[in-house]
């Protein structure tokens, strides 16, 4: 199998799909693997570390797609390489197509089966390949947070861990998985007052034996939440259900009683975001206000560090990539059921089912 790496076109994305050490165990076990110039400069790694490691560099994206059977990628194409793709050709990247019916529809188009990192599943129901870039949006949040809640940036003028004499700021965590758990890890370095939110009554007892009592945590019932965000200055939305569009937690209505100044920040506007008044932004133009409300919503964030990210990533796509390589994709598939999970798109048919409900689109099993 030849496996082509593109170089990501998303406003402010940096990171990049294969690594040179990842390209090195790949063509060590005999796989070409071809990669776009200037694919990882924005993690620095050059064209000659990907020679060295035995890739062969192509000027453009046209070209790592016509010589490839297999493209890895971080995020999901743009239309136009949607075109690109063919029907013999594997797709496996971020899709997060709950919220993008167009690129569903380009993606249906190709007739290529195309696998999202996001669904696929490990032994413990969980979702290894969105973990890591979980765990840096789930840091990032706090980070990001704190800099806008500065009057300078527009906010409220609070500084989270407060001083002494000061009450530290709060910090509402919506969702207690990946990403919340380590957003309350950093607020609580910070010296926040935190609670993390949950529907889970068992997640919410993990967490407060995993934090030693020193997050707080709370049933996130519909009046739960309406007084959480009454009461914070730094709000979190962390909701994911696999596949399927982010449930509205937090409604305009409710966000008429937020302190001015405020911030929220939505981890989930990959999957359409858990706040109504979410939408998509650009590390360009990070963040809006809405109801006197910072919001700040943008849909790659792991992007701004994208070295880190880069890494953590390919660590947990690696050897999904050598099995699709080795196994071919359809024995591959038929043989994991939990690369199985990460399918979405094949022959023209959307076949995972929440993908397929929350696009009101046929499922085909």
């Amino acid at each position: 199998m030849r496996i082509g790496v593109p170089k990501e076109i998303k406003v402010h994305e940096y990171r990049v799909g294969l690594t040179p050490e990842a390209v090195g165990e790949l063509t060590a076990r005999g796989f070409p693997v071809i990669v776009q110039a200037g694919a990882g400069a924005g993690v620095d790694f050059s064209d000659d570390d990907y020679r060295a490691a035995g890739a062969e560099i192509v000027a453009d994206a046209k070209s790592v797609f016509d010589a490839s059977d297999m493209i890895v990628k971080v995020k999901e194409p743009q239309l136009h390489e949607c075109a690109m793709l063919r029907p013999d050709h594997t797709l496996f990247t971020y899709l997060h197509l709950a919220a993008d019916k167009p690129q569903a529809e380009a993606l249906l188009a190709s007739g290529a089966t195309c696998i999202a990192y996001e669904t696929v599943t490990d032994d413990k129901g969980g979702l290894p390949l969105l973990r890591p870039m979980s765990e840096v949006a789930g840091r990032m949040s706090v980070q990001v947070g704190a800099h806008y809640l500065e009057k300078a940036q527009g906010g409220r003028g609070v500084l989270l861990g407060g001083v002494p004499g000061v009450k530290p700021g709060k910090v509402a965590i919506l969702g207690g998985g990946v990403a919340g758990v380590h957003a309350a890890e950093m607020a609580l370095g910070l010296r926040a007052d935190v609670t993390v939110y949950d529907i889970s009554t068992t997640r919410l007892a993990e967490l407060d034996a995993q934090f030693e009592g020193r997050v707080k945590t709370a049933f996130a019932s519909k009046a739960a939440v309406a007084q959480a965000i009454t009461e914070a200055e730094l709000v979190i939305g962390a909701v994911l259900i696999p596949g399927a569009s982010a449930p509205k937690l937090v409604t305009r209505e409710m966000l008429k009683t937020m302190k001015r100044g405020s911030v929220l920040v939505d981890i989930a506007i990959d999957q359409g975001g858990c706040f109504e008044t979410s939408r998509a932004t650009t590390h360009d133009n990070p963040v809006f206000v809405e109801e006197g409300v910072i919001h700040y919503c943008v849909a790659n964030m792991p992007g701004a560090v994208a070295r880190t990210s880069t890494l953590a990533l390919n660590n947990a796509t690696l050897p999904f990539v050598i099995h699709l390589a080795e196994q071919g994709t359809e024995r591959a598939l038929e043989t994991s059921a939990h690369l199985m999970g990460g399918l979405n798109v094949a022959r023209g048919a959307v076949r995972h089912a929440a993908v397929a409900e929350a696009l009101d689109l046929p499922f085909a099993a």
